[in-house]
């Protein structure tokens, strides 16, 4: 009698497993409830919490590094009687440029007319 208990189990399990899980749009609904569930389904998918990262998402205008200055040269005479080399002045060095600001507020919870 156990044993056929336990067949019945393991042939029976499945069965009703397999009968609990909902097609999400079942063959029996309409076009325009199988559209709406496309729908919604695609506006899940779209919605992302955070900061999004990526290639697309960079600043505007990208951050230029700064550049060290460059010493002046002075000028060299030539050994043999002929024109000497030029001294070639000093470059300064050139700041550091940040990315374009961000539309990020400073502070996201302030303002919105809400009270504290």
């Amino acid at each position: 009698m156990k044993r056929i208990m336990v067949l019945t189990a393991a042939l029976f399990l499945p069965t009703m497993l397999a009968a609990q899980t909902p097609t999400i749009p079942n063959e029996h609904a309409s076009e325009i409830a199988k559209t709406k569930v496309a729908a919604a389904a695609a506006r899940r998918a779209t919605r992302v919490r955070g900061q999004a990262v990526g290639l697309d998402n960079r600043p505007v205008t990208p951050a230029t590094p700064a550049t060290r200055a460059t010493r002046a040269t002075p000028a060299t005479p030539a050994p043999d009687g002929g024109p000497a080399t030029r001294a070639t002045p000093a470059t300064p060095a050139t700041p550091a440029v940040p990315a374009s600001p961000s539309q990020r507020p400073a502070n996201p919870g302030a303002g919105h007319g809400r009270r504290p």
